[in-house]
């Protein structure tokens, strides 16, 4: 099948190692990949705070570039992101234009997590990685997309990965785009909050399946001297990989 990169704005001008990671483990699985040059912004900082209208530019630039890979599906590192392109058929519902568009966009668009383990049947991706880890589950990932499952089962699957429940796992890092700029002390004080939720769980590592939310609390950790990493999904599962170890949902475990 063909994919097309929705490379998103922090991974692909902070992160790019994220989306070459992304990129590999997909062609791993025989999917032909295509980066549609011409995306920019999906719109969600200027359409959360309160550009509506002045967004409707930013929504038809992105629809036009995704749709142009003519691919079977769009997949992102960023289940914030992934969420706003689902939120394209409601905005743009009375659009004469784009209102259908919107909806084909929206109807093939995928979290990078939710892609593997939904869509292709993913549930061992053949990664390694020994290390103690915890998981960031972001807001709009889990709220606004309603993926809960399958970044938790891809985990689960990785040989020497201890994965330690992130107390407080419900709350918010604090990023929330532009609400961090807006609202700096509140903000400061909620990814406050999350650092210490890490620190409590003796993790060397927190994973997530939203580079913001990494680049938030990453930049946190760096602030209070904090000797912790941060580490996407994609780069999880493309780590030290065994491709005999590759299991789909539907296939049986060997011993």
């Amino acid at each position: 099948m063909k994919v097309a990169i929705f490379s998103t704005c922090v991974v692909d001008l902070l992160f790019p190692n994220v989306g070459q990671a992304m990129v590999e483990v997909l062609e791993r699985f025989g999917c032909e990949t295509a980066l549609p040059t011409d995306q920019i912004c999906c719109g969600q900082p200027t359409y959360n705070s309160g550009y509506r209208k002045e967004s409707n530019k930013v929504f038809y630039n992105e629809i036009d570039a995704l749709l142009s890979a003519n691919a079977d599906y769009i997949v992102g590192p960023a289940g914030s992101c992934v969420a706003m392109l689902r939120e394209y058929p409601h905005i743009l519902k009375d659009d004469p234009e784009y209102s259908q568009k919107a909806q084909e966009l929206a109807d093939k668009s995928y979290e990078f997590s939710q892609f593997l383990y939904n869509v292709l049947g993913v549930i061992d991706a053949g990664a390694q990685l020994d290390a103690t880890a915890t998981y960031h589950r972001s807001c709009h990932m889990t709220r606004l997309l309603g993926e809960k499952t399958a970044p938790f089962k891809l985990l689960e699957q990785v040989k020497d990965l201890k994965m330690v429940p992130l107390p407080h796992l419900e709350n918010c890092c604090g990023f929330g785009g532009t609400f961090s700029v807006k609202e700096p002390e509140i903000s400061k004080q909620m990814v406050d909050e999350k650092v210490d939720s890490v620190i409590s769980t003796g993790a060397k590592i927190l994973i997530s399946a939203d580079a913001s939310c990494l680049m938030n609390i990453g930049g946190r950790f760096s602030r209070r001297n904090e000797s912790i990493k941060i580490m996407h999904i994609a780069e999880v599962l493309n780590h030290n990989v065994d491709t005999s170890r590759i299991r789909y949902k539907d296939q049986p475990t060997t011993v």
